[in-house]
Formats: structure tokens, sequence, C-alpha cells
């Protein structure tokens, strides 16, 4: 019975001696006031604040385009847009114009060469009288056939220089009208070619000013602009930023989302300028999210925050990695979550005592993820464990009570 009793003794001995060894090595947190920070760390893009884009005026296939980021002069071509449709119908108009003024140059040759004509019969007609006046005066010594003959004659010479005089005024309102026809079809043709030439010159985009030169992004591809992409009127190929005043854009995921409010202190660090900062707010939240992709349930929000102070302005294009602080306290007690415990229905931390733990009751404030506001139940300097000591350790329990103070 003794041998029994011993061995028992001396396993509770070698139990208790354990206990109080894996206890011992249990990580501890002093207590002390400091500030609270509950934040959201998520990412964002540079972008300026005022920039002026340079939109196609008219559609087409982009077959030069600038590279992006490069620095350009006013007046420099930045943008080539090609319609093969539009250029096939100003090379036809050319055509077409070049036609119609050979054929005016024709018609013209035409006409005067048959006004010519027209003019020498009328000539020829009026020397033609002449000379029959002339031989009106031997009508007396002539037959009466011959008289008669000779009187038609005359008659015939004068209804000619009639219809000749009519002919020739006729030719020339003839003439007039025909000539008006091929200049109005001309000044027609020079319209539409000088209309079709804008619109192709159009498509030649130049610099309005000196400035970096972003592409912009394709709403159909949802990335930057390239070569080959198709591009329609009014959409934004380029823009050159002004680069006295920086944005930042963060898409944030749904859960983020909800927690960030307009007004929300933010501050930021840039991989591209390591070891500078920059201080901003949130200033605009889109109230409805895209999916991530096609048929995705996981949807972002876009959100807008300023950049007020920093110890360098970021260029455009710059990653950002961005911290909100959703809620800051200054000077009050914290303690990370790991140390808070549930019991019940109430939250407690494990203190260390000198002769074991204690378990007490406390009151949470604000908390984040990671760390969280002792309201009440904990003092500055008191040490609390990490994680939940034996049972055989906790030599004591404290719960709150509303005339308690610690």
């Amino acid at each position: 019975m003794k041998k029994h009793t011993l061995l028992f003794l001396l396993t509770v001995t070698l139990l208790l001696l354990y206990s109080c060894k894996e206890d011992k090595n249990i990580s501890t947190y002093l207590v002390s006031y400091k500030d609270f920070e509950n934040s959201v760390k998520v990412d964002g893009i540079v972008e300026p604040v005022l920039s002026t884009n340079i939109l196609a005026d008219g559609y087409g296939i982009i077959a030069q385009l600038i590279e992006d980021g490069v620095f350009v002069n006013e007046g420099d071509t930045i943008c080539i847009i090609e319609n093969e449709e539009l250029q096939n119908r100003y090379e036809q108009q050319k055509t077409a114009l070049d036609n119609a003024q050979a054929n005016l140059k024709k018609t013209q040759a035409n006409l005067k060469m048959q006004y010519a004509l027209s003019e020498a019969e009328v000539k020829s007609n009026e020397a033609a009288t002449q000379i029959a006046q002339l031989d009106s005066a031997q009508l007396q010594y002539y037959s009466p056939k011959q008289r008669q003959i000779r009187e038609l004659e005359l008659k015939k010479v004068s209804i000619q220089k009639s219809r000749f005089e009519k002919r020739l005024s006729t030719l020339s309102i003839i003439q007039s009208t025909e000539l008006r026809k091929i200049e109005i079809e001309i000044q027609r043709l020079t319209n539409e070619a000088k209309s079709i030439k804008s619109i192709l010159d159009n498509l030649i985009l130049i610099a309005p000013k000196p400035g970096l030169a972003i592409r912009s992004k394709n709403p159909m591809t949802n990335r930057k602009f390239q070569v080959g992409d198709n591009c329609f009127r009014n959409f934004p190929i380029l823009s050159i930023p002004s680069m006295d005043k920086m944005k930042v854009l963060i898409q944030a995921s749904e859960t983020d989302y909800r927690y960030i409010n307009v007004g929300d202190s933010i501050y930021y660090t840039f991989d591209a300028l390591p070891n500078e900062y920059a201080w901003g707010k949130i200033v605009h939240k889109t109230p409805i999210g895209k999916e991530f992709q096609p048929g995705s349930k996981i949807k972002f929000f876009d959100i807008e925050a300023s950049i007020d102070s920093s110890s360098i302005v970021p260029e455009p294009g710059f990653s950002a990695n961005c911290t909100i602080v959703l809620k800051e306290i200054k000077d009050t007690l914290v303690v990370p979550q790991i140390a808070i415990n549930d019991y019940d229905s109430i939250k407690v931390v494990y203190v260390d005592q000198p002769h074991g733990y204690e378990m007490r009751e406390v009151h949470i404030g604000q908390s984040s993820s990671k760390e969280a506001v002792i309201a009440k139940g904990l003092r500055s300097n008191e040490r609390i464990t990490l994680r939940k000591p034996s049972e055989s350790s906790i030599k004591k329990k404290t719960l709150l009570t509303t005339d308690s103070i610690f």
C-alpha cells in the first residue's frame, strides 16, 4: 500500500513540476500606455489630380503611339490613328475632283471652239450681207426673174444672219450654264475632300503642352492603349498630367471597403521611393463595386485619396502602399488580441503574479485584428500571458463589478 501511495505522490509531483516548467515558458506582455491604431492596408496607384486628356477625334486603329511616360514638347506628334475606309474615301474623292477639273478644262476648250465657229459664221454672214447689199444697187438692171431670185437671196442672207446671231446668243447662255454645273460639282468635291482631310488630320494627335505623356486605359481591354488597338471618338488615348498635385486611386475589397469612410486619414509609402512618406485623407468612395473578373462574386470598389503633404511628390503610375487609419486613440492601454480569452460570456486575461496566474475579467474598448484597447480591468506595468496557462497554475479568478476599480 505504501508502495502505491509513494508511486502516486511521485507521479503527481512530476506532473506538477512539468506543469510549472511549461507555464514558465509562456510568453508574456507588459501592459503599458501607447497609441492605438486600427488600420487597413491596401494598394493604390498614384494619379495626377489635374491632367490634359488627348482625345481621339474619330475612329480607327492606332498605328503609332508614343511610349508610356515619355517627356514630350508642345507640338510633338504623339499618336497616329489610321482609318482605312476614310483614307480610301479621300483618295476616291481626290480622283473624282481631278477628273472634274480636267473635264472643266476640256469643256471650256470645246465651248470656246464652238463659240469661235459660231462667231466665224456670224462674221461670214455679215460679209455676205454686205456683198448682197452692194449687188442690190444693180437690181434695176435685172430682168424680173433675176430680180426675184436676187431678192430671195438677200432675204435668205438676212434670215441666216438672224439665226446665227440667235445661235451665238443662245450658245453663250448654254455654255455659261454647263460650265456652272461643272464648277458646282468641283466645289462640292473640293468641300467633301477638305472635310475628309480634316478628319484624317485630326487622327494625328499633337501634344498641346510639354510634359509626361501617359497612356490611358482602354475601356474595351481594361489595359493601357497599345499599337493595334481600336479606338473611337472622344476616347482619351493619352494624358499629360500637371505634376504639382497628385492623388491615389485605390481598389479595395468588399471586406475592407465596409470599414473605410470618407475623411479617414491615410499615409503612404512607395516601392519606387524607399524611406519616403506621404499623408492624406479619403476623399471619395464609389458606391458600386466592380467584378474582379467576369462572373466572379468577388467585387472591388474604387476609392480616391488625397496627397496633402509628402517628403517628395511621387510621379504618376507609382505604386503606393496605403495604410488607412480607421480609428486612432492616443496614450491608452493596449494589449495584443492573442492575450484576450473567452470565459463563458466574458473576456478575460491572465495576469502573471508572484505565486501563479490570476484570471481577470476585462472590458474591451476599440479593437483591431491585432490589438485591443482595455477600458477596464488592467493597470499599466502589469504583465499578462499571451496564451492561457494550465488550470493548476491559475491561483485566482477576479470578475469585475460596478464598483471595482483597477
